[in-house]
């Protein structure tokens, strides 16, 4: 199973992969993808009534939306995904058009999301998320991070920029245009900010009717900035996914102040499936679930301690952090 809340952003009708030219599915494809969608969303989507529902609506909508006519594959995807994303409210489900054929036996993130695109949205061309690290007037850290790539691509750069930032007063992390990624990420920045490991958001998953927990890193190399100086968050609507679930556990554990506006409200983790030779469903399979809060922000977002609109922010932030910080 798939980490936590994985690839950003949920991108609809994405090409996955270029190497092999596709003439276009058939009508009887169509209906056959849609069918299958139809299936999963039944048997394993993570809120069986809803799955069932919209299970049955997209078989209907079929015809009755003319999806048969559209010329693309591509297209045919992002209209497929943005009536599954009506019906549901869930931003993490769509329907993803891959160039590549992919097995029949693939169920496969692997195949269906390869390393062509993980280096597209977590690799070197976007600093494994890294956007800025810099140390503010009166000693205030500052991290923008603009998406939690998996640890075996950016968990270097996670430890440098926590050491670079480990001897500030206070830290402001800016998560404003952070569409989420890896929440393995998540738990180890968390063990910088913590005194040892503390419980995350677990996962329930509804095909095995089980919950993992998770926790944050107990152990974490470099310097740690500790669970006392002040950690202010930002967050606005474009705040999702695995940004979401570190934003909301820390903030359960009464570490961190959220700055900004109700985020994009997406908590459900998901799964690649395959919906057809050339087509994936993103499908979400479980439910976050936080020990302290007993649930999770799927739908209405984190809601921040300190509202205050996106732009103004870090204006905010800073300001709190400089009432906190002793002057020089």
């Amino acid at each position: 199973m798939k980490q936590l809340l994985f690839v950003p952003m949920a991108c609809a009708a994405l090409i996955l992969g270029h190497s092999v030219s596709h003439a276009g599915a058939g009508l009887d494809e169509r209906e056959a993808v849609v069918d299958r969608v139809a299936e999963l969303l039944e048997t394993r989507y993570v809120d069986a009534k809803k799955g069932r529902d919209v299970a049955r609506q997209i078989r209907r909508d079929f015809k009755s939306l003319k999806w048969q006519k559209i010329s693309g594959d591509e297209e045919f995807a992002q209209a497929v995904t943005t009536r599954l994303r009506e019906l549901s409210s869930d931003g993490h489900l769509s329907l993803d058009y891959s160039a590549k054929a992919l097995a029949p036996d693939a169920d496969a993130a692997e195949e269906a999301f390869g390393a062509d695109e993980f280096e597209k949205w977590y690799g070197a061309g976007v600093n494994h998320g890294f956007q800025e690290v810099r140390r503010l007037e009166g000693n205030v850290g500052y991290l923008n991070l603009t998406v939690f790539a998996p640890p075996a691509m950016g968990a270097d750069l996670a430890v440098a920029a926590m050491s670079l930032l480990a001897q500030s007063d206070a830290l402001i992390i800016d998560l404003r245009r952070n569409g989420g990624g890896d929440g393995a990420m998540g738990s180890l920045l968390a063990g910088y900010l913590l005194d040892g490991a503390k419980e995350m958001s677990g996962k329930y998953d509804r095909p095995s009717d089980k919950l993992t927990r998770a926790f944050s890193a107990g152990w974490v190399p470099g310097r740690r900035f500790g669970p006392d100086k002040p950690v202010y968050l930002l967050i606005s609507k474009r705040t999702f996914s695995a940004a979401e679930a570190f934003t909301y556990d820390l903030q359960a554990l009464k570490r961190v102040v959220v700055v900004g506006e109700p985020s994009g409200g997406g908590a459900h983790p998901f799964e690649y499936r395959r919906a057809g030779t050339h087509f994936v469903l993103s499908l979400p399979e479980g439910r976050s679930v936080n020990p302290i809060a007993g649930k999770d922000w799927e739908g209405v977002g984190v809601q921040p301690d300190v509202a205050v609109p996106e732009a103004q922010a870090m204006e905010k932030a800073l300001e709190l952090a400089r009432q906190w910080v002793k002057p020089e």
